[in-house]
């Protein structure tokens, strides 16, 4: 089940938009929401990071951010 809009119909602009909105509210959440509120949540922001990959398969990903890269930086 699709809360608001459905992804796919989001222009990328309001994608990462609502990306950006759910992350920086993902701590109230989990601190004052409702179990519901919180379970809304999750499944909004994984209903958005999985279109935001299905539409960039290949993102530029950060080589410190890999594994690898991270044990690069404490060696």
């Amino acid at each position: 089940m699709t809360m608001g809009i459905d992804p796919r119909d989001l222009a990328e602009e309001d994608l990462l938009r609502e990306l950006r909105h759910l992350h920086a509210t993902r701590t109230e959440a989990l601190l004052h929401g409702s179990a519901e509120a919180l379970a809304n949540h999750t499944t909004r922001t994984e209903e958005l990071e999985q279109e935001y990959l299905r539409r960039h398969p290949e993102r530029d990903v950060d080589p410190e951010r890999l594994r690898d890269g991270a044990r690069r930086r404490q060696g």
